[in-house]
């Protein structure tokens, strides 16, 4: 996991999970940190919650399977109820991340009418 990552997400829960097999596999999951997204003014918006959680697979460990369990929020500005997220793709860019994970910092793909 990039050590950036953790600037910007906190680490809520570490498990052991069974997979199919019975294997153990482990989860870690990482909410945002409550900071709007510093080119927006801090004092105009206002967390509304987390979008969806997202569970993806991190390099392994040990020979066992990782999976980061990441809830990313999003805020709302209190006067013209536009809603934003955070763009992690400065760290997908300038890390070694999994393309599942990159991809998810990024946002690609995304529509963000969806979190509405």
């Amino acid at each position: 996991m990039p050590l950036k990552l953790l600037e910007h997400f906190e680490i809520t829960a570490v498990q052991n999970v069974a997979d199919k097999n019975g294997d153990l596999d482990i989860e870690i999951h990482l909410d945002e940190r409550n900071i709007p997204p510093s080119i927006y003014s801090k004092t105009d918006y206002e967390s509304k919650g987390f979008i969806s959680r997202k569970r993806v697979q991190d390099f392994p460990l040990r020979g066992k399977a990782v999976y980061l369990v990441i809830r990313r929020r999003r805020w709302r500005h209190k006067e013209t109820k536009e809603e934003i997220k955070s763009d992690y793709s400065f760290i997908a860019e300038g890390a070694k991340l999994t393309s599942e994970l990159a991809d998810f910092l990024k946002g690609t793909g995304r529509d963000p009418r969806r979190y509405h």
